[in-house]
């Protein structure tokens, strides 16, 4: 089975959609699928990673801005030249050997480029989060917690296989793994993970977040704060880290189920590493950081499973008020930890790849 995956990341987009069809990837070459790149040469692109990885990655041309045409599309920017010449510049790098999968993970592609690219393969999926698309494709993914068929109704072919729901998260194995295997968590906020996101937090809520635990009587409690490559203000974040103490920075980590388990309380942005903590039952404060975590917030709200705040919302106090408070209130700090692991249990992933082979086997069959 021959895949190939049209993604971005830079630093406006971040890294999440290249994580996730990387994570796929992963999954699809265990079961003896052939996996290739299409990426963008986006700044904060991440196909050295990709490469390193062990897969080809083909690298379209740099971003034009003269190229960019009108669109209707709320993120049709992130792709940095319009969808034909995207299209047209994918279907040469692929040459003409049929594949068997397209897999198209980006929120600037629609119904026109996935027409576009249909005589290159046998079958298209589309991953989506923010339904406010057309797509022509064969399987769709929308692995937000609370997603459904309703969501897309009208927005995909009649006969589109749908996956809906946290439930096919694209989490690593790892995750699944430290689930079944960690201790039952103490209740007690001695370890916070610090995280929003591999893109450059342009709001910097990384080094908002920390300051909040320069307040006295937050200082024992150690810090693992991780930053992308394209954060910004690491100089000023290291030496507020040295001043504070107990605060360790990372960056450009495998993974975050490690540091996951050791936390006792996350802060961090409403991206794919929600599903990650949900797994791991590990309470969160999320800060919506970007339109299309609207949802997820407004969902991890309902459930009880995070506590949810807003750019617009007294950051520094609110986070100061609920960490302390689920430090002193262990009944809600388990109710949150409970429902969290209730969203997602870390095998979406097994669920998804082995969709993708059923309906590869049903075409093989005829």
């Amino acid at each position: 089975m021959r895949v190939a995956f049209r993604t971005d990341a830079s630093l406006q987009i971040g890294t999440g959609h290249v994580m996730r069809c990387l994570t796929l990837a992963d999954a699809l070459r265990g079961q003896g699928a052939e996996c290739q790149f299409v990426c963008r040469e986006h700044e904060g692109h991440l196909m050295d990673q990709i490469r390193s990885r062990g897969y080809e990655a083909y690298a379209l041309s740099k971003p034009d801005a003269n190229s960019l045409s009108e669109s209707d599309l709320a993120h049709a920017s992130w792709l940095g030249v319009d969808w034909k010449t995207d299209a047209a510049q994918t279907l040469q790098v692929l040459g003409i050997e049929e594949l068997d999968w397209i897999i198209v993970d980006h929120y600037a592609l629609d119904h026109r480029w996935e027409s576009a690219l249909r005589s290159s393969c046998k079958r298209i999926m589309a991953i989506d989060d923010l339904a406010d698309r057309q797509h022509n494709c064969d399987l769709l993914l929308d692995q937000n917690y609370g997603s459904s068929v309703e969501r897309y109704a009208g927005l995909v072919p009649a006969d589109c296989m749908q996956l809906h729901g946290s439930e096919f998260a694209l989490l690593k194995p790892v995750y699944a793994h430290c689930r079944a295997e960690q201790n039952v968590r103490s209740g007690k906020i001695e370890r916070v993970l610090i995280y929003f996101g591999g893109g450059a937090d342009p709001m910097n809520l990384t080094g908002m977040a920390l300051s909040v635990f320069q307040a006295p009587e937050l200082l024992k409690i150690d810090l693992d704060i991780i930053v992308g490559l394209g954060y910004r203000h690491k100089a000023e974040l290291e030496a507020a880290a040295a001043s504070r103490g107990r605060t360790h920075i990372h960056t450009q980590l495998p993974d975050l189920s490690e540091l996951m388990t050791r936390a006792d309380l996350a802060i961090g942005a409403g991206g794919a590493t929600t599903w990650e903590r949900c797994c791991l039952g590990l309470p969160t404060i999320l800060v919506v950081c970007a339109l299309n975590q609207e949802a997820i917030g407004e969902a991890m709200r309902l459930s009880g499973a995070a506590s949810v705040l807003h750019p617009s919302d007294n950051l520094t106090d609110y986070i100061r008020d609920i960490t302390i408070e689920l430090s002193t209130d262990t009944e809600k700090y388990f109710k949150m930890s409970n429902k969290a692991m209730l969203i997602n249990d870390g095998l979406g992933l097994t669920r998804v790849y082995k969709e993708i082979i059923t309906m590869s086997e049903r075409t093989a069959n005829g």
